[in-house]
């Protein structure tokens, strides 16, 4: 089964909207958060990312975020012109900051991360900032979980995955779940129900899987970071059926360094399942290689290619990334994903 349907003509292969902000990664790497010393400047936030990735590998890209008229927009902006990405639809917001996430790397499985998003910009995205873009001239809108956490981004993005959709636009949404981000973890469990029905392929980890499915918030543990180790109990072979009930024809599992499995619904509701295996490397940092992933699978989608070499790249690119201190500014090209597979045994 070829994973693309997309063949008119369009301006963009894809049109990435949510966050953006500058990441602040720790440059002492092994120690508590409060013995840092320094940080280096990256470019981030789950939409800009994948963008990004995207277009490192070789699509037409465009950007709907927002920032504020102050260093850090500028420096975001700056780069993503660098990148080729299209930044002519990111409106400024006066009044509001762009926001900032710091970072840090305490060892192999630890990785506090700090987020500065009150008064933030891209929360300000209004269905005017939608109106404005290419929502109906692309192959691929992209969106985020957390895009709808907040009025009036919520709105934006709600009636930009319809106006895509409409247009014969495929809708993908990366379920990026931030519980910190949420006064109530069970307003993201809805408003992920509600978002469903306009998707057409989901991204997400199992704890996404079954965040998005929650009924009840106490099943939510929280530690550390509060972003990084959320766990949400749950049958997630219970919460994929469930949301692919909902609307969504296939659903991306990400798995870690297992791979992925792809859930494709059939004509006759039937569910087809795909392994694609991941490739091993040493872990740096595992910020940022869902977004990676992400990349990937819009990249196969949009040149059709079927799901397992689609996935078998985006774990590439995931498996690329978290051997790097950062996200955006770290992502691989085809060339680079091409020579990475190839030296790993091929596809």
């Amino acid at each position: 089964m070829a994973t693309s349907g997309v063949s008119q003509p369009k301006a963009y292969d894809l049109l990435s909207m949510g966050r953006s902000g500058i990441d602040l990664y720790a440059n002492d790497i092994g120690v508590p958060f409060v013995e840092i010393k320094s940080f280096a400047a990256y470019v981030g936030g789950c939409p800009t990312n994948i963008v990004v990735g995207a277009q490192r590998l070789g699509l037409r890209t465009a950007l709907l975020t927002a920032v504020g008229p102050d260093r850090v927009g500028d420096f975001i902006l700056h780069f993503l012109n660098q990148e080729g990405v299209a930044t002519a639809f990111i409106p400024r917001k006066p009044g509001h900051r762009t926001s900032a996430v710091l970072l840090g790397i305490e060892g192999p499985a630890s990785f506090p991360l700090t987020y500065y998003r009150d008064n933030c910009a891209d929360n300000e995205l209004n269905i005017d900032d939608v109106r404005a873009a290419p929502v109906t001239d692309c192959k691929v809108l992209l969106i985020a979980g957390t895009n709808l956490s907040q009025e009036p981004s919520r709105s934006a993005t709600l009636y930009a995955a319809e106006s895509a959709r409409n247009a014969g636009a495929a809708v993908v949404l990366d379920l990026d779940f931030r519980p910190d981000q949420w006064r109530d973890p069970r307003s993201y469990a809805i408003n992920m129900r509600t978002v469903l029905r306009l998707v057409d392929i989901v991204l997400g980890t199992d704890d996404e899987i079954n965040a998005a499915m929650l009924s009840d918030a106490g099943q939510i543990t929280l530690t550390h970071s509060q972003v990084s180790d959320a766990r949400v109990a749950g049958d997630v072979e219970e919460g994929i059926a469930t949301l692919l009930g909902l609307g969504p024809r296939v659903l991306l599992q990400k798995r870690g360094a297992a791979g992925a499995r792809v859930h494709l619904v059939q004509a006759d509701g039937a569910i087809e399942r795909i392994d694609a295996p991941g490739f091993q490397v040493e872990v740096f940092t595992i910020l940022g290689a869902g977004d990676a992933f992400a990349s990937g699978v819009i990249y196969g989608y949009v040149q059709g290619w079927d799901w397992y070499k689609t996935v078998r790249l985006a774990n590439a690119c995931g498996a690329i990334v978290v051997t790097k201190h950062g996200c955006a500014n770290f992502t691989p090209t085809l060339a680079e994903v091409e020579a990475f597979v190839a030296s790993q045994g091929g596809w």
